[in-house]
Protein backbone atom coordinates (compact mmCIF):
# COMPACT_ATOMS: atom_id res chain seq x y z
CA UNK A 1 0.00 0.00 0.00
CA UNK A 2 2.74 2.29 1.05
CA UNK A 3 4.40 1.76 -2.52
CA UNK A 4 1.56 2.02 -4.86
CA UNK A 5 1.08 5.94 -2.63
CA UNK A 6 4.42 6.76 -3.47
CA UNK A 7 4.15 5.93 -7.02
CA UNK A 8 0.80 8.18 -7.26
CA UNK A 9 2.42 11.16 -5.25
CA UNK A 10 5.65 11.01 -7.53
CA UNK A 11 3.51 11.32 -10.57
CA UNK A 12 1.52 14.61 -9.31
CA UNK A 13 4.83 16.16 -8.81
CA UNK A 14 6.15 15.13 -12.16
CA UNK A 15 3.05 16.52 -14.02
CA UNK A 16 3.66 19.74 -11.51
CA UNK A 17 7.23 20.42 -12.32
CA UNK A 18 6.13 19.77 -16.42
CA UNK A 19 3.50 22.67 -16.24
CA UNK A 20 5.79 24.88 -14.15
CA UNK A 21 7.81 26.00 -17.41
CA UNK A 22 4.77 26.11 -19.45
CA UNK A 23 2.91 28.96 -17.06
CA UNK A 24 4.96 31.99 -18.09
CA UNK A 25 3.68 31.48 -21.54
CA UNK A 26 0.24 31.63 -20.50
CA UNK A 27 -0.05 34.47 -19.22
CA UNK A 28 1.97 36.18 -22.07
CA UNK A 29 -0.89 34.84 -24.29
CA UNK A 30 -3.44 36.50 -21.95
CA UNK A 31 -3.13 39.88 -23.67
CA UNK A 32 -2.74 38.51 -26.71
CA UNK A 33 -5.40 36.35 -26.46
CA UNK A 34 -7.59 39.78 -25.82
CA UNK A 35 -6.46 41.73 -28.29
CA UNK A 36 -7.10 39.29 -31.04
CA UNK A 37 -10.59 39.95 -30.37
CA UNK A 38 -11.26 36.62 -29.01
CA UNK A 39 -14.03 36.24 -26.11
CA UNK A 40 -12.82 38.33 -23.40
CA UNK A 41 -14.57 40.02 -20.66
CA UNK A 42 -13.41 43.40 -19.41
CA UNK A 43 -12.82 44.40 -15.95
CA UNK A 44 -13.53 47.91 -14.60
CA UNK A 45 -10.77 49.66 -13.52
CA UNK A 46 -11.10 52.13 -11.10
CA UNK A 47 -9.03 55.33 -10.45
CA UNK A 48 -9.01 57.94 -7.75
CA UNK A 49 -6.90 61.06 -7.74
CA UNK A 50 -6.46 64.35 -6.50
CA UNK A 51 -4.87 66.94 -8.74
CA UNK A 52 -4.53 70.77 -8.80
CA UNK A 53 -7.24 73.05 -10.44
CA UNK A 54 -6.47 74.34 -13.38
CA UNK A 55 -9.15 76.99 -14.07
CA UNK A 56 -11.78 78.70 -11.75
CA UNK A 57 -13.85 76.48 -12.99
CA UNK A 58 -12.30 73.57 -11.51
CA UNK A 59 -12.94 75.44 -8.49
CA UNK A 60 -15.90 75.85 -8.59
CA UNK A 61 -17.56 72.27 -9.37
CA UNK A 62 -15.63 71.33 -6.40
CA UNK A 63 -17.37 73.07 -4.36
CA UNK A 64 -20.47 72.54 -5.63
CA UNK A 65 -19.89 69.03 -5.29
CA UNK A 66 -18.87 69.46 -1.67
CA UNK A 67 -22.49 71.66 -1.03
CA UNK A 68 -24.35 68.65 -2.54
CA UNK A 69 -22.75 66.11 -0.27
CA UNK A 70 -23.50 68.57 2.86
CA UNK A 71 -26.88 69.04 1.76
CA UNK A 72 -27.23 65.42 1.16
CA UNK A 73 -25.72 64.40 4.50
CA UNK A 74 -27.97 66.95 6.44
CA UNK A 75 -31.11 65.89 4.54
CA UNK A 76 -32.86 64.09 7.42
CA UNK A 77 -32.10 67.44 10.14
CA UNK A 78 -33.75 69.02 6.92
CA UNK A 79 -37.02 67.21 6.48
CA UNK A 80 -37.67 67.44 10.83
CA UNK A 81 -36.70 71.43 10.24
CA UNK A 82 -39.00 72.64 7.47
CA UNK A 83 -42.03 70.17 7.31
CA UNK A 84 -44.46 68.35 9.12
CA UNK A 85 -42.77 65.91 9.80
CA UNK A 86 -41.74 66.07 13.85
CA UNK A 87 -45.20 67.29 14.65
CA UNK A 88 -46.96 63.78 13.14
CA UNK A 89 -43.86 61.63 14.59
CA UNK A 90 -44.32 63.05 18.27
CA UNK A 91 -48.45 62.61 18.49
CA UNK A 92 -48.00 59.11 16.72
CA UNK A 93 -45.06 58.49 19.83
CA UNK A 94 -47.39 59.45 22.23
CA UNK A 95 -50.44 57.35 21.17
CA UNK A 96 -47.97 54.64 21.18
CA UNK A 97 -47.07 55.10 24.89
CA UNK A 98 -50.65 56.17 26.17
CA UNK A 99 -51.98 52.71 25.14
CA UNK A 100 -48.85 51.11 26.61
CA UNK A 101 -47.66 49.34 23.63
CA UNK A 102 -43.82 49.87 23.70
CA UNK A 103 -43.11 48.39 20.21
CA UNK A 104 -46.03 47.82 18.69
CA UNK A 105 -46.41 49.09 15.98
CA UNK A 106 -43.03 48.83 15.40
CA UNK A 107 -40.60 52.47 15.07
CA UNK A 108 -39.92 51.57 11.74
CA UNK A 109 -43.69 51.47 11.15
CA UNK A 110 -44.16 54.86 13.03
CA UNK A 111 -41.91 56.45 11.19
CA UNK A 112 -42.64 55.05 7.60
CA UNK A 113 -46.89 56.47 8.40
CA UNK A 114 -44.78 59.67 9.41
CA UNK A 115 -43.11 60.30 6.74
CA UNK A 116 -46.18 59.53 4.05
CA UNK A 117 -48.27 61.89 6.32
CA UNK A 118 -45.32 64.27 5.80
CA UNK A 119 -45.71 64.12 1.81
CA UNK A 120 -49.17 64.49 1.97
CA UNK A 121 -49.02 67.44 4.11
CA UNK A 122 -46.55 69.15 1.92
CA UNK A 123 -47.70 68.55 -1.43
CA UNK A 124 -48.81 71.56 -1.98
CA UNK A 125 -45.82 73.28 -0.65
CA UNK A 126 -43.33 71.50 -3.06
CA UNK A 127 -45.87 72.05 -6.06
CA UNK A 128 -45.06 75.58 -5.13
CA UNK A 129 -41.14 74.79 -5.66
CA UNK A 130 -41.02 72.55 -8.57
CA UNK A 131 -43.11 74.94 -10.81
CA UNK A 132 -41.73 77.99 -9.46
CA UNK A 133 -38.34 77.29 -8.89
CA UNK A 134 -37.09 73.37 -10.05
CA UNK A 135 -38.74 73.08 -13.30
CA UNK A 136 -37.72 76.70 -14.94
CA UNK A 137 -34.38 75.84 -13.76
CA UNK A 138 -33.56 72.51 -14.96
CA UNK A 139 -35.30 74.18 -18.55
CA UNK A 140 -32.43 76.64 -18.06
CA UNK A 141 -35.00 79.67 -18.03
CA UNK A 142 -34.08 80.92 -14.28
CA UNK A 143 -30.70 81.22 -12.84
CA UNK A 144 -29.45 79.47 -9.52
CA UNK A 145 -30.21 82.68 -7.66
CA UNK A 146 -33.62 83.41 -8.72
CA UNK A 147 -34.35 79.06 -8.37
CA UNK A 148 -33.38 79.67 -4.88
CA UNK A 149 -35.63 82.69 -4.33
CA UNK A 150 -38.38 80.72 -6.07
CA UNK A 151 -37.76 77.60 -3.41
CA UNK A 152 -37.50 79.25 0.16
CA UNK A 153 -40.51 81.81 -1.01
CA UNK A 154 -43.27 79.12 -0.72
CA UNK A 155 -41.17 77.05 2.30
CA UNK A 156 -41.16 80.24 4.43
CA UNK A 157 -44.94 80.47 3.57
CA UNK A 158 -45.38 77.46 5.03
CA UNK A 159 -43.39 77.77 8.20
CA UNK A 160 -45.23 81.08 9.01
CA UNK A 161 -48.08 79.73 8.68
CA UNK A 162 -47.76 77.27 11.49
CA UNK A 163 -45.46 79.56 13.84
CA UNK A 164 -46.61 80.98 17.11
CA UNK A 165 -45.76 84.37 17.86
CA UNK A 166 -44.46 83.95 20.78
CA UNK A 167 -41.81 81.22 19.62
CA UNK A 168 -41.33 83.46 16.93
CA UNK A 169 -40.80 86.73 19.38
CA UNK A 170 -38.60 84.47 21.81
CA UNK A 171 -35.90 84.19 18.77
CA UNK A 172 -36.12 87.20 17.48
CA UNK A 173 -35.66 88.45 20.84
CA UNK A 174 -32.34 86.07 22.01
CA UNK A 175 -31.16 86.47 18.13
CA UNK A 176 -30.87 90.24 19.39
CA UNK A 177 -32.60 91.75 16.60
CA UNK A 178 -34.31 94.91 15.92
CA UNK A 179 -38.14 94.73 16.12
CA UNK A 180 -39.12 93.16 12.27
CA UNK A 181 -41.56 95.52 10.64
CA UNK A 182 -43.17 92.62 8.50
CA UNK A 183 -41.97 88.81 7.79
CA UNK A 184 -39.46 89.95 4.89
CA UNK A 185 -37.29 91.48 7.94
CA UNK A 186 -37.42 87.71 9.70
CA UNK A 187 -33.86 85.92 8.44
CA UNK A 188 -34.94 81.95 7.67
CA UNK A 189 -32.07 81.22 10.53
CA UNK A 190 -34.79 82.88 13.40
CA UNK A 191 -37.60 81.34 11.61
CA UNK A 192 -36.51 77.61 11.27
CA UNK A 193 -36.10 77.20 15.44
CA UNK A 194 -39.20 79.00 16.20
CA UNK A 195 -41.03 77.06 13.70
CA UNK A 196 -39.23 73.79 15.19
CA UNK A 197 -40.49 75.12 19.33
CA UNK A 198 -44.07 75.93 17.74
CA UNK A 199 -44.39 72.48 16.43
CA UNK A 200 -43.29 71.07 19.37
CA UNK A 201 -45.15 72.88 21.69
CA UNK A 202 -48.31 71.54 19.27
CA UNK A 203 -47.57 68.04 19.47
CA UNK A 204 -47.47 68.08 23.02
CA UNK A 205 -50.75 69.56 23.67
CA UNK A 206 -52.09 66.84 21.17
CA UNK A 207 -50.28 64.10 23.20
CA UNK A 208 -52.17 65.21 26.41
CA UNK A 209 -55.73 65.19 24.57
CA UNK A 210 -54.55 61.65 23.42
CA UNK A 211 -53.61 60.81 26.80
CA UNK A 212 -56.75 61.76 29.13
CA UNK A 213 -58.82 58.97 28.23
CA UNK A 214 -56.32 55.96 28.61
CA UNK A 215 -55.36 57.41 31.65
CA UNK A 216 -59.31 57.58 32.86
CA UNK A 217 -58.66 53.95 31.99
CA UNK A 218 -55.76 52.98 34.44
CA UNK A 219 -57.66 54.85 37.00
CA UNK A 220 -60.37 53.09 37.01
CA UNK A 221 -58.78 49.75 36.68
CA UNK A 222 -56.12 50.32 39.42
CA UNK A 223 -59.55 51.21 41.62
CA UNK A 224 -61.16 48.41 40.66
CA UNK A 225 -58.27 46.03 41.94
CA UNK A 226 -57.76 47.97 45.00
CA UNK A 227 -61.67 47.48 46.33
CA UNK A 228 -60.63 43.63 44.68
CA UNK A 229 -57.76 43.51 47.30
CA UNK A 230 -55.96 42.71 44.35
CA UNK A 231 -52.40 44.63 45.13
CA UNK A 232 -50.09 42.92 43.98
CA UNK A 233 -51.67 42.48 40.30
CA UNK A 234 -50.23 45.25 38.07
CA UNK A 235 -52.86 47.46 37.17
CA UNK A 236 -51.29 47.74 33.45
CA UNK A 237 -51.73 44.40 32.96
CA UNK A 238 -54.92 44.22 33.10
CA UNK A 239 -55.22 47.53 32.06
CA UNK A 240 -53.62 47.64 28.36
CA UNK A 241 -56.18 45.25 26.61
CA UNK A 242 -59.04 47.41 27.62
CA UNK A 243 -57.14 50.46 26.41
CA UNK A 244 -56.65 48.49 22.96
CA UNK A 245 -60.16 47.81 22.99
CA UNK A 246 -61.14 51.11 23.57
CA UNK A 247 -58.76 52.19 20.83
CA UNK A 248 -60.06 49.80 18.19
CA UNK A 249 -63.68 50.49 18.80
CA UNK A 250 -63.40 54.61 18.55
CA UNK A 251 -61.01 53.76 15.36
CA UNK A 252 -58.35 55.72 17.01
CA UNK A 253 -56.06 55.65 13.92
CA UNK A 254 -58.52 57.44 11.94
CA UNK A 255 -59.36 59.85 14.78
CA UNK A 256 -55.54 60.61 15.73
CA UNK A 257 -54.18 60.71 11.84
CA UNK A 258 -57.65 63.42 10.49
CA UNK A 259 -56.71 65.29 13.64
CA UNK A 260 -53.20 65.80 12.33
CA UNK A 261 -54.31 66.26 9.13
CA UNK A 262 -57.15 69.49 10.08
CA UNK A 263 -53.85 70.41 12.45
CA UNK A 264 -52.37 71.50 9.04
CA UNK A 265 -55.24 73.23 6.98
Amino acid sequence: MKTGSNTGTKTVLNRILFLLPVLPALAAAVPAFGQDGAPFIPLPALQFGVRMAESPSDVAVTLQILALLTVLSLAPAIILMVTSFTRILVVLGFVQRAIGLQQTPPNQVIVGIALFLTLFVMAPTWGKVYDGALSPYLAGNISSAQAWEGTIQPVREFLFRFTRQEELSLMVTMAKMEQPRNQDDIPTRVLLPAFMLSELKTAFQMGVVIFIPFIVVDMIVASVLMAMGMIMLPPMMISLPFKVLLFVMADGWNLVVTSLLKSFT
